[in-house]
């Protein structure tokens, strides 16, 4: 695999996440009023977003035994990325919310019933990298052609 690939993998991602971060900022208590503070927070975010969606192709590597993996993911591929997504998601939001207290959210963030966790953030490491794999899919076959 490329590092060129990877690195690709990683502007995707946090360029993506980025635009979520934007998106969902005022479901989060002081983030409400977008201003410099709150685009810098949300690009801080999308890079800590970005190591995560390389976890995910970490893990994949070794699970599944195969360094690009992530760009034909099969139906393994993908309930990996799906897994991984939602237990990095899960697990960041639940340690950032009630053990770090590093964010809260407001009422309009809808929650995980039993976790007390925002949806958003969730949905968001569900979404993303499939999207993202599939652009570095494409970028890595402009690339090689």
């Amino acid at each position: 695999m490329p590092k060129r690939t990877l690195i690709w993998v990683f502007i995707v991602a946090v360029l993506l996440n980025y635009l979520w971060e934007l998106a969902q900022a005022p479901l989060y208590v002081g983030l409400e009023d977008y201003n410099a503070g709150v685009l810098w927070h949300c690009f801080v975010a999308s890079l800590g977003d970005g190591i995560m969606v390389l976890l995910i192709v970490a893990a994949g590597w070794f699970m599944l035994r195969q360094s690009g993996w992530f760009l034909r993911p099969g139906v393994r591929g993908y309930l990996l990325i799906i897994t991984a997504g939602l237990v990095l998601a899960v697990l960041v939001e639940w340690v950032a919310v009630h053990i770090l207290k590093r964010w809260e959210y407001t009422e309009y963030m809808s929650k995980l019933p039993g976790f007390d966790i925002g949806l958003v953030p969730i949905a968001q490491m569900l979404v993303l990298p499939p999207l993202i794999f599939r652009i570095a899919y494409h970028v890595h076959k402009l690339n090689n052609h």
